[in-house]
C-alpha cells in the first residue's frame, strides 16, 4: 500500500513538474529554440509613441513584424499597473515591444514607421495623450541600435521634415512589463472604441499633414555623412558574393574552421570589409589562436567596428558588425594575448584581404606605415 501510494505521489509530481517545465520552456525559451530551429533571425525592439494602443496597431500591420506586446518601460516601478502609468505615479512610459523578423524587416525600417507614426516634436506628450508617460522615446537594446537610432534622428533632422527640434529621447532599454490583457491587441477587440479614441486623438490628422506629399522614405544616414563606404543593396551584395561569403556576412553564419582563406595568412597587408570596403584589420595584429580562423588583437580602426551583445545558441558572447557594411564579422573574447588581451575572432568570408604592395593602387596607402 505505501509503494502504492509513493508510486502514486511520484507519478502526479512528475508530472505536475514536467507541465510547470513546459511551460516555462514555452515562455522563456520559445524564441531561442524556434530561432535555432527555422534558422529565422528574431530581435527586439523597444519604442515609446504616446498611446500604445496606436502603437501597437501600427507596427502590427508591418510584414515581418512577428508580434507586438502594449506594456510599460524607461522607470524604476517594478511591476506598474495601467493605472498607475497613465496617471502619471511612476516614472515609465508607454511603450511597445516588438519582436521582428531581420531577414525580413530591418530595424533601419522600424525607425522609419516609428518616426512616420509620432510627432517627435513634442516634448509634453503624443497629441490628446498628455504628460512624460506618453512622451516619445526609442529605447536601444545594443550599442548597433543605438548607432542607428541616432544616425535615423540625424536624417530625420537634416531632412526638414519639421521646423521644431526633435525631442524624441534615444535611451539604453532596462526592463519592460506588460500591461493588462484587455490592452493587448486593443484595436482588434474594440474596434468602434479604438477608432473613435484615434480619429479624436488628432494622431491621423497630423500625420497626413506632415508626409502627404513627402517622399516615402527618409534620407539614409549614409547619404548624409561624409564617409566613402557603404553598404550596397541586397542585389547587389548578392551578385558580388558567393554563397558562402552571403551566409556569413548577411545571415550571422560561421564558416569550417581551418578550411577558410585566412587561418593561416602569413602576408602583410591589411583586411577590410568584403562588402563596404571599410579596412577593419592589420596583419601586424594577427596571430595565430589555433582556432581555425583569423584571430587579431585589435581593429586598424575601432570606429569601423560595431560590438553587439550575442545570446544566441544558448550562451552570452560579443558578436562583432562593420560599422558602414553591416556585416557579421565574427567574435571578439578575453582570452586573447598582450598588448590587449582581446581575440577578434573573424570569419574569413567575412574580410577581402589587400597586400601590402597593392595597397596604394587600392586607396589604402594611409594604412602602410602601420605594418611598420
Amino acid at each position: 500500500m505505501k509503494i502504492r501510494i509513493f508510486l502514486l505521489l511520484t507519478t502526479l509530481f512528475i508530472a505536475i513538474f514536467g507541465a510547470y517545465h513546459i511551460k516555462s520552456i514555452t515562455h522563456a525559451e520559445s524564441n531561442k529554440m524556434n530561432t535555432h530551429i527555422t534558422g529565422t533571425k528574431i530581435e527586439t525592439a523597444t519604442f515609446s509613441g504616446g498611446c500604445f494602443w496606436c502603437s501597437e496597431s501600427d507596427f502590427e500591420k508591418a510584414e515581418g513584424v512577428i508580434s507586438v506586446i502594449s506594456g510599460f518601460t524607461g522607470g524604476t516601478e517594478k511591476n506598474p499597473s495601467y493605472k498607475d502609468v497613465s496617471s502619471g505615479k511612476t516614472s515609465h512610459l508607454e511603450a511597445v515591444q516588438i519582436r521582428y523578423d531581420a531577414d525580413r524587416i530591418t530595424y533601419r525600417e522600424l525607425l522609419e514607421l516609428f518616426w512616420k507614426h509620432i510627432d517627435p516634436t513634442d516634448p509634453g506628450g503624443q497629441f490628446v495623450d498628455r504628460g512624460s508617460q506618453y512622451r516619445s522615446a526609442i529605447f536601444y537594446h545594443s550599442q548597433m541600435q543605438r548607432q542607428l537610432a541616432e544616425e535615423s534622428r540625424k536624417a530625420l533632422e537634416d531632412s526638414g521634415v519639421f521646423d521644431q527640434p526633435l525631442v524624441t529621447e534615444i535611451l539604453p532599454y532596462t526592463a519592460f512589463y506588460e500591461a493588462e490583457d484587455y490592452h493587448q491587441d486593443y484595436y482588434k477587440k474594440n474596434p468602434l472604441r479604438y477608432q473613435f479614441y484615434r480619429y479624436r486623438s488628432g494622431r491621423d490628422q497630423f500625420l497626413e499633414a506632415v508626409w502627404k506629399d513627402r517622399k516615402t522614405t527618409l534620407p539614409k544616414a549614409a547619404e548624409s555623412g561624409t564617409s566613402k563606404y557603404s553598404k550596397p543593396d541586397d542585389d547587389t551584395i548578392r551578385k558580388k558574393l558567393s554563397p558562402l561569403e552571403y551566409e556569413v556576412t548577411r545571415k550571422n553564419g560561421t564558416e569550417p574552421p581551418f578550411d577558410n582563406a585566412y587561418w593561416d595568412n602569413r602576408k602583410e597587408g591589411i583586411y577590410v570589409d568584403i562588402v563596404s570596403g571599410e579596412p577593419l584589420f592589420s596583419s601586424k595584429d594577427q596571430f595565430k589562436s589555433g582556432t581555425g580562423w583569423p584571430s587579431f588583437t585589435r581593429p586598424i580602426e575601432a570606429g569601423n567596428i560595431i560590438e553587439i551583445e550575442d545570446k544566441s545558441l544558448f550562451m552570452v558572447r560579443t558578436e562583432v558588425r562593420s560599422r558602414h557594411g553591416d556585416s557579421h564579422l565574427g567574435h571578439v573574447f578575453t582570452d586573447g594575448p598582450a598588448p590587449t588581451g582581446l581575440r577578434y575572432c573573424i570569419n574569413s568570408a567575412s574580410l577581402r584581404f589587400i597586400p601590402r604592395e597593392n595597397m596604394a593602387e587600392e586607396g589604402y596607402g594611409e594604412y602602410v606605415n602601420l605594418l611598420k
